[in-house]
């Protein structure tokens, strides 16, 4: 199998603390080669400071590629624009553009008055900025509020259609059921790389607590296997073992690109790497220090 090509997800920090954990990921993981990192943005810009300051970091320390986030929830057309643009001048041409989930007491996306209302537009609006790379997201068990598993493959169509260049799928455990995703899309007509999100498991409860905000299925088998475990290093393994057992299946299957969560814990992503067979290198260039 051909070693495949990597990105890591980070989330901009909001302590001291934090500040520390995210440039100890990045300079963890930074030696395996990624093709880009991304840094996750808050609804409405809750987090814009921070993520503007993260990928500043992240470019001039470490000096690999940078994607930011961008959601349509909060804010006009024209603020969501201008956070595109503060982007484009740090240097960052790839963008995940997603439509946002409703904000914390909301039961339900509304978009901004003058807002975007999907994220089929805020794409649109980011080809015409100019930016050639702009991922957007898949659902292989459907998105909650999909009508139907036609319907949301249907809606990812729509995003690549209006100038998406590939889709970062949520985390799925089961590995069929993104092959079946998969294979559903390209009949659909979808021609552009789906990209597996990979989520190591660092807390098996908390983990299942946000799988059931964003349905996501845990297998029984896993729930079961984590259950069984005595130890933090047992935990620990057990993660690695069932990662890498899913991306290696991806990759036997034609994945050429695997996208990790990494919750700003590197060391899980690290060992899952490694355990691929893929190796880090000496970086040069690299500056310590904190985000």
């Amino acid at each position: 199998m051909m070693r495949p090509t990597l990105s890591f997800e980070f989330f901009p920090p909001m302590s001291p603390a934090a500040n520390l954990r995210l440039w100890t990921s990045v300079e963890r993981l930074a030696p395996l080669g990624p093709k880009f990192v991304s840094v996750t943005y808050g609804a409405g810009g809750t987090t814009r400071a921070r993520t503007r300051a993260a990928i500043a970091t992240i470019r001039e320390r470490a000096r690999l590629d940078v994607a930011g986030h961008l959601t349509c929830v909060g804010a006009s057309r024209a603020e969501t624009l201008d956070v595109a643009r503060d982007f484009a001048k740090q240097g960052v041409r790839r963008i995940v553009a997603l439509r946002g989930d409703a904000p914390k007491g909301a039961e339900k996306f509304e978009p901004h008055p003058e807002g975007f209302v999907s994220a089929a537009e805020l794409v649109s609006a980011l080809r015409d900025e100019g930016f050639d790379e702009i991922s957007v997201a898949a659902y292989p068990e459907k998105h909650p509020e999909a009508q139907s598993p036609d319907a949301d493959i249907e809606n990812l169509k729509r995003k690549l259609d209006a100038g998406a260049t590939d889709a970062i799928t949520q985390f799925c455990f089961d590995t069929e059921t993104f092959f079946r995703f998969r294979d559903a899309a390209a009949k659909a007509g979808i021609t552009a790389p789906i990209v597996p999100g990979i989520l190591p498991v660092e807390n098996f409860a908390k983990m299942k607590n946000f799988a059931g905000r964003c349905a996501a299925t845990v297998p029984a088998w896993m729930e079961a296997a984590f259950g069984n475990v005595q130890t933090e290093e047992e935990s620990h393994l057990l993660s690695v073992s069932i990662a890498a057992e899913q991306c290696s299946e991806m990759m036997a299957n034609g994945v050429e690109h695997l996208h990790f969560y990494t919750l700003n814990n590197p060391d899980l992503t690290f060992d899952i790497c490694t355990a691929l067979g893929i190796e880090p290198v000496a970086m040069q260039g690299v500056v310590g220090g904190t985000a």
